[in-house]
């Protein structure tokens, strides 16, 4: 059995010859089909073998919407405090500096204003890789200063929701988020500034209750999970069988509470044509910008 035995000791290969072995270059979908990570990037991070939407953060949804992914971040510094000194298995002032360190982000929701197709659009996007994407005191914040922006300067507002829900760590707190922006949303029709909501996946809980179902047009990405509470949770509470596809985008639209369906691909020129449509402007071409 001398093929167990090393013939020569010693490692023979150059330590500037050696070639580590990639990471992350393959992607596999729910469905079992396997793309190249350079492909799904150029793709927006949609499979092109099932069209299945790989979740993405904010920093793909500012390259997405706004031109040349020139945009001013708007109210960066925002971070979470701890009123209620909650710890579960770990302190929440832990459980946020660990995620601050893992996604590089304050908290699970960025706001920025710049042009998209040339008109200026302020956009709150969510995510999901921070505390999933839960809807704390600072999310809430900053989706009323972003509307607060939009009302004072007149600019259409866009919301892309990506949330597990509202943050337990803080109770109450959390759940006064869904008035405020609620409250802010009215204020942003009352003046007649579009709003228009995007649902990716998921989007539930406190998210849904409150703005994620009050834009003036709600569309969704495809198969996006969207519901108040999981089907994993309706299923053990009404003790039934549900129908395929319940909850996600398809099975929302057929049901009357969202507007229309868009590929990634698609979406930034639907989104800017609402926008026209609900100002009564000349129609805007991608082409043009």
């Amino acid at each position: 059995m001398a093929w167990f035995k090393r013939t020569d000791k010693g490692i023979q290969t150059a330590t500037e010859d050696k070639k580590d072995t990639p990471k992350g270059l393959w992607y596999k979908t729910p469905s079992g089909k396997v793309i190249d990570t350079e492909e799904l990037k150029k793709n927006l991070y949609v499979s092109p073998e099932d069209g299945y939407h790989v979740r993405i953060g904010s920093k793909e949804y500012f390259e997405l919407f706004f031109d040349n992914n020139e945009f001013k971040e708007l109210n960066e510094g925002l971070t979470s405090k701890d009123p209620l000194k909650f710890e579960d298995t770990k302190k929440y002032p832990d459980r946020l500096k660990a995620a601050q360190e893992k996604t590089k982000l304050k908290d699970a929701v960025r706001t920025a204003v710049g042009k998209s197709l040339g008109k200026d659009i302020v956009i709150a996007a969510m995510d999901f890789a921070f505390i999933g994407g839960s809807m704390g005191s600072v999310v809430g914040e900053k989706i009323a200063r972003a509307i607060n922006y939009s009302i004072e300067n007149k600019i259409p507002f866009l919301m892309v929701s990506k949330s597990g829900g509202a943050r337990m760590m803080e109770a109450s707190l959390s759940l006064m988020q869904l008035v405020k922006t609620s409250a802010k949303l009215a204020q942003l029709a009352e003046v007649k500034i579009p709003y228009i909501s995007l649902c990716t996946d998921p989007t539930t809980g406190g998210t849904t209750a409150s703005y994620a179902m009050l834009g003036d047009i709600n569309i969704a990405e495809p198969n996006a999970l969207i519901a108040f509470a999981g089907p994993r949770v309706v299923k053990d509470t009404t003790g039934k069988e549900l129908p395929e596809g319940f909850q996600k985008s398809e099975f929302v639209l057929e049901h009357g509470f969202l507007d229309a369906i868009y590929e990634r691909k698609d979406l930034k020129k639907q989104v800017n044509l609402y926008i026209d449509l609900i100002q009564n402007i000349p129609v805007r071409k991608e082409e043009a910008v």
